[in-house]
């Protein structure tokens, strides 16, 4: 049986998503997954669509919704893979109980604003030119561990190469075959 994965979109939901179905076609033969517009869990409808519009929906107050309605939707654990604003709330979820088996947050825009990490194992993932990165003080106090793509910035999520190496991360999680465990006598 497949194993289930959550996948949030950025803050453009699918609006500005095209990117998304590369990752959906390579991951969908190996997981079940469940997709949220991050828009859409967040109730944010606006008119006008900018950058700073959106982002200032999610701050106030759109983020704390789309934690509480993905908490509401999701008691099965699974597998996360997140994308910038997407990946903050899958983090806060976690934090709040959200059953995840792990966590893989890409260019997660405000994590580097939190002072604990998720009790799964966590993958963050920045390009090393994205203004959003938490610094190395954060990540030796809460993340332990940073991936960071050198000469990329916030979205370099939608680039073909690195949506091949996130998929193949992903997949070598799910296809690892379990080490044999040898009985002692």
């Amino acid at each position: 049986m497949a194993e289930r994965l959550v996948v949030l979109s950025d803050m453009w939901g699918v609006k500005k998503g095209l990117w998304i179905t590369s990752y959906l076609g390579y991951l969908q033969q190996y997981y079940n997954i469940v997709f949220y517009d991050i828009q859409q869990l967040s109730n944010v409808d606006l008119t006008i669509q900018s950058k700073e519009n959106l982002h200032t929906a999610f701050v106030e107050g759109g983020i704390e919704t789309a934690v509480a309605h993905l908490l509401k939707k999701e008691k099965e654990p699974s597998h996360y893979l997140a994308f910038s604003t997407g990946g903050t709330i899958a983090w806060k979820a976690a934090l709040k109980g959200l059953p995840a088996k792990s966590l893989y947050a890409v260019s997660a825009t405000r994590v580097r604003m939190e002072n604990l990490k998720p009790d799964c194992p966590t993958t963050l993932l920045f390009g090393g030119n994205d203004k959003y990165r938490p610094d190395n003080e954060w990540c030796e106090k809460v993340a332990k561990h940073l991936e960071i793509v050198p000469d990329f910035g916030h979205e370099f999520y939608t680039d073909e190469k690195i949506i091949g190496k996130i998929c193949q991360d992903l997949l070598a999680a799910v296809t690892a075959k379990p080490k044999e465990v040898k009985k002692v006598v």
